[in-house]
């Protein structure tokens, strides 16, 4: 007998902050997304073991499709993220992971190359955590980066995420196996961060 507990039936929900916009994945957003993709292949494609020199435009494609099929289910919330003011996708951000007995998910993130230094990881991940948090039924947040992704520990640190470990061996990236630092978001951790 499974003592899960569901999660609850999560509306497709746009958020912003007025600064990025981020809204589901939708039907048409592909091509986008393998531009900005495309893009950022030398920056963030050592962590994100989806984006490599093979990167297609059916890759994107099906992205998009799968994270429908996730929201729908409930097992994972991805959003596009946006500029507010020219609707330009400037990455992604989401939750996955989802652990239904606990009620707590992993966030991650990446933003394209044109577009870092602006703190728009830092941004999202604060309204995707509020999300999570307040809308999706979780009560935990945590966020995993590889040990030496520096620039994602400092997304996760100004986000107003709390570190908690190292973990040896944690992340499986390329066929080698890494450790990766731990951060956890609760309700406590963001009162205050989203004006």
């Amino acid at each position: 007998m499974s003592s899960a507990a569901a999660l609850p039936q999560v509306p497709l929900t746009a958020l912003s902050d007025g600064v990025v916009a981020l809204r589901p994945w939708a039907t048409g957003d592909a091509p986008a997304l393998y531009e900005a993709a495309r893009e950022s292949i030398e920056a963030v494609g050592a962590w994100l073991t989806w984006l490599d020199a093979l990167y297609a435009p059916r890759d994107a494609e099906r992205w998009v499709t799968a994270s429908q099929q996730h929201w729908l289910q409930g097992s994972e919330y991805r959003f596009a993220v946006r500029d507010a003011a020219d609707d330009r996708l400037l990455g992604g951000a989401g939750l996955n992971h989802i652990n239904r007995t606990h009620a707590f998910g992993n966030l991650g993130y990446w933003v394209r190359t044109g577009a870092t230094g602006r703190g728009v990881a830092t941004r999202a991940t604060r309204l995707v955590a509020r999300f999570g948090l307040a809308t999706a039924g979780l009560g935990r947040i945590e966020i995993l980066t590889a040990t030496d992704n520096v620039a994602s520990q400092r997304v996760a640190t100004k986000a107003g995420a709390t570190f908690e470990a190292v973990l040896r061996d944690r992340l499986l990236v390329r066929g080698r196996r890494i450790p990766a630092r731990l951060y956890s978001l609760v309700e406590a951790d963001l009162r205050g961060c989203l004006a």
